[in-house]
């Protein structure tokens, strides 16, 4: 099943993507979902994040050949850091490069979406929650990356977490082939049995931590061959069974 959020005549509904239309969902897909009746084609659809989440978790070095190009190891456990809801985007809206940052990179990611509140919760419990996945970017300014010694402000940038196109509920999320493109050349392709971490170990790691809400995301983290943008390009995010997820670069304010 993919879900989606879209924009349809002026309102904006959670819907089920069924080829090319769209039948719209009773409220959010969390629990037990509910169909107005509602359809629509896919093609008179704007598609939207996904999800709204009220936090975004993401995790550093979870692939050993991105950790090495960057000079370190993969971390004994997860590197965690968080992304704010604000932000999210979704596909075809712009990434705005922040006046004064020097070098913005594009990263390639797996996302989870949870399904309910989860805490404290083992990995069968882990796994039962989740919602499905989508793709991800993990926007970051790298060169305050670099000069910060923390990650906030490189990482929570407005449009800094662009997410869609859609939620695959029905997916293994083992062995997906992942790239990220710019302007249609890859530079990041590879695999997610390649994480080091997966992703129920994640949502248990995590909960144990914080609790997770409904609609909470958690981005896997990114494969090796990460690069700068600059306005006027094109970035491209593409998982196996899921989708394509593009944004354009723009200057921002």
């Amino acid at each position: 099943m993919r879900i989606a959020r879209v924009h349809h005549s002026g309102a904006i509904s959670f819907a089920v993507v069924e080829g090319d239309e769209v039948a719209e969902l009773d409220g959010p897909p969390i629990g037990a979902m509910r169909f107005t009746g509602n359809r629509a084609p896919l093609s008179e659809c704007r598609l939207l994040a996904p999800v709204l989440p009220s936090k975004i978790v993401a995790v550093g070095r979870n692939y050993a050949e991105h950790a090495a190009e960057f000079g370190g190891d993969v971390p004994e456990e997860p590197l965690l850091f968080l992304k704010p809801s604000t932000a999210v985007i979704g596909p075809e809206d712009p990434i705005r490069k922040p006046a004064g940052v020097t070098r913005l990179d594009h990263e390639a990611e797996l996302a989870v979406v949870v399904n309910g509140l989860v805490r404290n919760a083992d990995e069968e419990a882990a796994a039962a929650a989740i919602l499905g996945y989508t793709c991800g970017n993990d926007v970051s300014a790298r060169d305050y990356q670099a000069t910060d010694g923390q990650w906030t402000r490189a990482k929570g940038f407005d449009t800094f977490c662009p997410l869609g196109p859609w939620i695959e509920t029905d997916i293994d999320p083992y062995g997906l082939r992942i790239q990220g493109r710019v302007n249609g050349e890859v530079r990041q392709d590879a695999n997610t049995k390649e994480l080091t971490f997966p992703p129920a170990f994640l949502v248990s790691y995590i909960s144990k931590i914080m609790t997770l809400l409904p609609g909470d995301v958690i981005m896997t983290g990114t494969p090796a061959g990460v690069g700068p943008v600059e306005p006027g390009d094109t970035v491209e995010i593409e998982i196996e069974g899921i989708g394509v997820l593009r944004n354009p670069v723009v200057a921002g304010g």
